[in-house]
């Protein structure tokens, strides 16, 4: 119900999705009447692998965090998140308030024996064709470099499991590659993360800058949430407009109109690789469940991207996987939260 859109986006991305995924069972979370009439106008009001579970309240962009945890306890978003809490659905996707997001989902699952704070993880391309995983990218403005270190311990986890890279690359983000330059916090969180490399823990490469993420330097790279929230906005910001420019010159006469004509191909390609609705769905990692976060303002093609990321991080196994990383590298008094179930069954 969330976004800027709510059903009349996230409806659609949950139909087209599993008619493309067999094995994936969606369950729509909101005010029944809105969904079940986007479903009948979609012809799959009877579709075997979609259900309704019906909220009677929503959490609105502009809601505050007190709204949101303590006046609206039936909203589709604490909803959704309590049947991944109950075991009736092994990820939730939303496209609603962000900071409402992290604060319910951290108050109903709470983190990870070990986890001080949950992080916001998404993937970002790069000139090898391939995905650079980036975190923190706006759940902790303010960190310590233990925080840092565990981000970097639960983005190994990550890409491990997903992209089948037992030792995934960690950069950790810096203005410049040289390790007496940076601030404290990332200076002594260069030290934790190369006395893990030392011990083989991690694949520790070092600082990076701004320009390895695209390059693809690095599997991973790490930073602050202030940090990586600029980062994130700053290339979607630029990836748009290289594209609107591009449309503009090529319209600007009939001689680049030709040339656009000749090259639409290639054209076509580079506008698929830079949009950013296809690296949509950014996970919050460190909670005791799979919690994806969608962009408010993404249309229906950008939202199933996010669908895509949640089942395929439940497929992997990706909880149980942080789970054992952070208990093993991380000393702690509890145990790993248990493993998910078998069955690929998303709330949206």
């Amino acid at each position: 119900m969330g976004g800027d859109h709510g059903p009349c986006v996230t409806v659609p991305a949950a139909v087209s999705f599993v008619n493309k995924e067999a094995s994936a069972f969606l369950t729509l979370v909101g005010k029944q009447e809105l969904i079940a009439a986007e479903l009948v106008r979609l012809k799959a009001e009877n579709h075997p692998r979609l259900a309704i579970v019906n909220a009677t309240e929503v959490v609105t962009m502009d809601d505050s965090l007190e709204v949101a945890l303590r006046r609206k306890k039936d909203s589709s978003m604490r909803v959704a998140i309590a049947q991944v809490k109950d075991g009736l659905a092994q990820a939730c996707v939303s496209a609603g308030n962000t900071g409402a997001l992290m604060a319910v989902s951290r108050y109903v699952l709470k983190t990870l024996p070990g986890v001080d704070r949950p992080a916001i993880c998404t993937i970002l391309p790069n000139q090898k064709d391939g995905p650079t995983y980036m975190l923190d990218l706006g759940a902790n403005v303010d960190c310590e470099p233990q925080h840092l270190h565990q981000f970097a311990l639960m983005g190994s986890a990550l890409v491990a499991a997903v992209e089948g890279k037992p030792r995934p690359t960690v950069g950790l983000l810096n203005v410049g590659e040289e390790d007496i330059k940076g601030n404290d916090v990332v200076k002594q969180t260069a030290v934790l993360l190369r006395a893990d490399h030392a011990k083989g823990l991690i694949n520790f490469h070092g600082n990076v800058e701004g320009n390895d993420i695209f390059e693809g330097t690095t599997d991973i790279v790490v930073c602050d949430g202030f940090v990586g929230n600029v980062v994130l906005k700053a290339s979607e910001g630029l990836g748009r407009f290289v594209k609107n420019a591009l449309t503009a010159e090529f319209k600007r006469s009939p001689l680049n109109m030709l040339g656009a004509l000749i090259a639409r191909g290639a054209i076509k390609a580079f506008s698929r690789r830079m949009n950013p609705s296809r690296y949509n769905g950014a996970s919050l990692l460190g909670l005791r469940g799979l919690v994806f976060k969608s962009h408010g303002g993404e249309n229906a093609y950008g939202f199933e991207f996010a669908i895509q990321r949640a089942f395929e991080a439940a497929r992997h196994d990706v909880l149980s996987r942080i789970s054992t990383t952070i208990a093993q590298w991380i000393p702690q008094g509890d145990k790993p939260a248990p493993a998910s179930a078998p069955d690929q069954h998303t709330t949206a």
